[in-house]
């Protein structure tokens, strides 16, 4: 597939940056995201902060009140690929492994606006 210049204008492109949980994500139409297991998935608290649309774009001072994001559920628990951690001090025989593997939700974004 071979993309036409746009002669100086941006592509059509719809997305938003939103704050679940404390971190924000920039998120788009059909794509699902990963974010930080929720606590209660009933309740997801979504802040919309910045909506682009092609050439309009409203910023939230700090959120945007009249605008929201439809998200679902996809996966409530999924987990991460493992992290590693090892300590070692040279000359003392020490030497610690710990691991661990982070707890993800997956959600999709169905509608933004």
């Amino acid at each position: 597939m071979r993309l036409e210049p746009t002669k100086g204008r941006m592509p059509c492109m719809k997305y938003a940056v939103v704050r679940i949980g404390g971190k924000q994500y920039k998120v788009t139409e059909g794509k699902e995201i990963l974010v930080d297991k929720l606590a209660d998935p009933k309740k997801i608290d979504v802040e919309v902060l910045l909506f682009v649309d092609s050439e309009k774009v409203m910023v939230g001072k700090p959120v945007l009140k009249d605008l929201a994001v439809k998200i679902k559920i996809v996966t409530d628990l999924e987990k991460g690929e493992k992290v590693d951690i090892y300590k070692f001090k040279a000359k003392s025989r020490y030497r610690k492994h710990i691991g661990f593997r982070p707890q993800y939700t997956r959600l999709l974004v169905e509608k933004i606006g």
